[in-house]
């Protein structure tokens, strides 16, 4: 099995979440990635509890892989080294706000005069234009101005804190790595790199895809609990006799069937796709008085043999022991130090190919402990 992108050397000045994880992608495919960090100033995330192993559980994860190199970049002296290396690197992947890198004389048109070939991306709340650009933000704030909170969670309640950071991740993170792959493919034709402008909240606007289509072509206003896939129907969590959730995504007709067949439930046969609000609320009701006649494992035992689109909803810790998990390879033990037989469980790269494969040579390092 091959490494998909070997060769392809990464020098990464990102910190805490959206560049890192869009790193430790290119690096779990077989990119060589070289994390700078500062040698007074480190990186948060090597902070964030809880720890294992001596280290911050995240920074051990996001930061697998990767050699880590501390650099002053207020001395002249860590600029002009990086000058010096950088036409042996593919790419740079930076973090910072817009004109900080200007300002170190690290920014594209610099390096680029030195590496014509290089790729270079920053990843921002809101890009490199617009009167948002010098604004600090965070996850919640770029998934606000995004539309995606406007129509999420409960009409009564609002919208939801997340579980996971949507813009961060889906928008900075992933489309990170699909403009760099994107620019290292146009590169093989022009022989040239380019630069990169990811902004995350740009990244996740795109993220409302389907919605955003109704809106624009429909003029079709988007509201909480109002269409097919944000609670107006049954689609939707219902609470169980003992406080879990089951997950119901019976849409089509013959998994409505199933459903209604299984609840003993005429009314989602006679009023499931009926537009009428009226009608969508009763038949809600009458799926939510049904499943909480039962706990959370009776239904799971029930709908486990069961083609319904139906299932329930899990914990993380259940998640990552589950059955499906184990069958997948969600989970892998990644070397403490390369060669090391001591391990840590972090989760794998999903990506899966028939020819190459993701590796794991060793969790983050140390501050400084790499090199380059």
């Amino acid at each position: 099995m091959t490494a998909a992108l070997k060769g392809l050397r990464v020098l990464d000045f990102s910190t805490l979440l959206p560049g890192p994880f869009a790193t430790l992608y290119l690096a779990d495919l077989g990119a060589e990635v070289v994390h700078i960090e500062s040698p007074t100033r480190p990186d948060l995330v090597r902070m964030l509890p809880p720890y294992a192993n001596g280290q911050a559980t995240s920074h051990s994860y996001l930061n697998r892989n990767k050699q880590s190199v501390t650099l002053d970049l207020k001395d002249p002296k860590s600029i002009e080294a990086v000058k010096q290396k950088i036409s042996d690197y593919d790419v740079v992947i930076e973090q910072f706000r817009p004109g900080v890198m200007q300002r170190l004389g690290l920014d594209y048109q610099t390096l680029a005069e030195i590496n014509p070939r290089l790729i270079y991306c920053s990843i921002t709340g809101y890009g490199q234009t617009s009167a948002y650009k010098d604004k600090a933000g965070h996850d919640i704030n770029y998934v606000a101005l995004s539309g995606i909170a406007g129509h999420s969670g409960r009409a009564e309640s609002g919208p939801p804190p997340m579980g996971i950071q949507i813009a961060d991740v889906a928008g900075g993170s992933l489309h990170a790595v699909i403009g760099v792959l994107t620019a290292v493919i146009e590169r093989q034709q022009s022989g040239l790199g380019q630069y990169i402008d990811i902004s995350m909240t740009d990244c996740v606007v795109g993220l409302n895809n389907m919605a955003a289509a109704a809106v624009l072509a429909g003029s079709q206003k988007q509201q909480p609990e109002q269409e097919h896939l944000n609670g107006g129907t049954f689609y939707d969590y219902y609470a169980t006799l003992d406080g879990r959730y089951i997950s119901i995504g019976s849409l089509e007709p013959q998994f409505m069937t199933g459903l209604a067949t299984t609840l003993e439930l005429p009314i989602l046969i006679q009023k499931g796709t009926s537009f009428d609000a009226e009608d969508r609320q009763a038949v809600k009701e009458a799926i939510g008085q049904k499943i909480k006649s039962k706990t959370w494992d009776e239904w799971k035992t029930i709908f486990s043999s069961l083609d319904v689109c139906v299932e329930p909803v899990m914990h993380l810790d259940e998640a990552l022991n589950s059955d499906l998990a184990q069958q997948r390879g969600w989970v892998v033990d990644v070397p403490l130090k390369p060669n090391s037989t001591e391990t840590e469980r972090q989760l794998a790269c999903p990506i899966k190919f028939s020819r190459s494969q993701a590796s794991y040579h060793y969790i983050g390092q140390e501050l400084g402990e790499g090199k380059w």
